[in-house]
């Protein structure tokens, strides 16, 4: 990495983002994209109550496939043999934060695997018996176990919340599964003791929720009201979005897996060095106690109007060794900046893979 850091504004419709034809294209296949074939593996096409294949918008018929101690939920749309990105979501969303960004991807030749992360959607544990763990590092391994069991060798890999720190962990620990990565917000890695270090009254505040979920209270109250929540984290971390009832459902659907509560006061409490973490973990954890640098090719995404807790770009500028570019995405583009600026996500994800 030179001496200068490229830093970029972009807007959320930006001229170099794709040829008028491709966003043409694009658009003209939203719906109905074609849907990539697992390369190995048990997979299983997910099935709706009639017994029809179920389709998800811009994913045609979701998957399943045994990898690790999941069954994971993914789609796997485009060309088999285009290069490979894998798209991350966070907490509280799922993977229709991409509907809008599969399309750009697709119509340029890219076979895109969005999965939902353990604990969402119609991911499953393989055993009744297996601790239902939110620590970061359960989740790096989760995509790991994906790309092995899709046979994939490397991939684009691209998130944002959850997702962007486990890409950021992939991206850190197996350089060599990971082509380049996008991360909104940057650098997520964590350290449950140096979180535990206190911030200022007005920082604090800004993790409400954390606190809330460390107490037994907060655990009851977030599974009896996972919508009313996860509509009241959308609106304050993205406070120009507008989106309807039927958007939010879409996503909110993926809240019902039997494992969601259980995953999400995990991980927080983890976080807050409240809940131990699995012993298998322990090494890999170490690992990430000193924020390794990460070293592929990389873009930061940063939304004008991000509400959720986040830092500036410069705080985390230096641990990008190898190609690295941060860009402002404008025009009130707030947390979930896949499904509120798709062109701009999907443009990063094009740009950085031919760095």
């Amino acid at each position: 990495m030179g001496d200068i850091k490229s830093v970029k504004v972009v807007d959320r419709v930006r001229r170099r983002l794709i040829k008028a034809g491709v966003l043409t294209l694009a658009a003209a296949r939203l719906g109905v994209p074609r849907t990539a074939a697992a390369e190995s593996g048990s997979v299983k096409t997910m099935k709706g109550p009639s017994g029809e294949s179920e389709t998800r918008d811009a994913f045609g018929p979701l998957k399943r496939i045994e990898a690790g101690v999941l069954t994971i939920g993914y789609a796997d749309v485009g060309p088999g043999d285009g290069p490979v990105a894998i798209l991350l979501h966070g907490w509280p969303y799922d993977i229709h934060s991409y509907a809008g960004v599969v399309p750009l991807l697709t119509a340029s030749g890219y076979r895109v695997v969005v999965p939902y992360l353990r604990g969402y959607g119609t991911t499953t544990f393989l055993s009744a018996d297996t601790p239902r763990n939110g620590e970061q590092a359960a989740f790096a391994l989760d995509v790991i176990a994906l790309m092995d069991a899709l046979a994939i060798r490397q991939a684009t890999i691209a998130g944002f919340d959850w997702g962007a720190r486990t890409a950021n962990i992939v991206a850190a620990v197996w350089p060599e599964r990971c082509k380049a990565m996008v991360s909104v917000s940057g650098y997520l890695i964590g350290n449950p003791a140096a979180a535990s270090v206190p911030l200022p009254p007005n920082a604090e505040l800004q993790w409400w929720y954390q606190y809330y979920f460390a107490t037994e209270r907060g655990r009851a109250g977030y599974d009896k009201y996972r919508r009313e929540f996860a509509k009241l984290i959308w609106q304050i971390a993205s406070p120009n979005w507008s989106f309807d009832d039927a958007t939010f459902e879409r996503s909110a659907a993926s809240f019902d897996n039997p494992d969601h509560v259980a995953i999400v006061i995990h991980n927080y409490r983890w976080r807050l060095g409240l809940a131990p973490g699995e012993a298998k973990y322990i090494e890999l954890e170490k690992r990430l106690e000193i924020a390794p640098p990460i070293g592929v090719p990389t873009i930061t995404l940063e939304g004008d109007a991000n509400g959720a807790p986040h830092s500036a770009a410069s705080a985390y500028a230096t641990k990008f060794s190898g190609h690295y570019e941060h860009r402002i995405v404008r025009t009130g583009i707030g947390h979930n900046l896949p499904q509120e600026a798709p062109r701009a996500f999907a443009e990063a994800v094009m740009d950085v893979t031919a760095a």
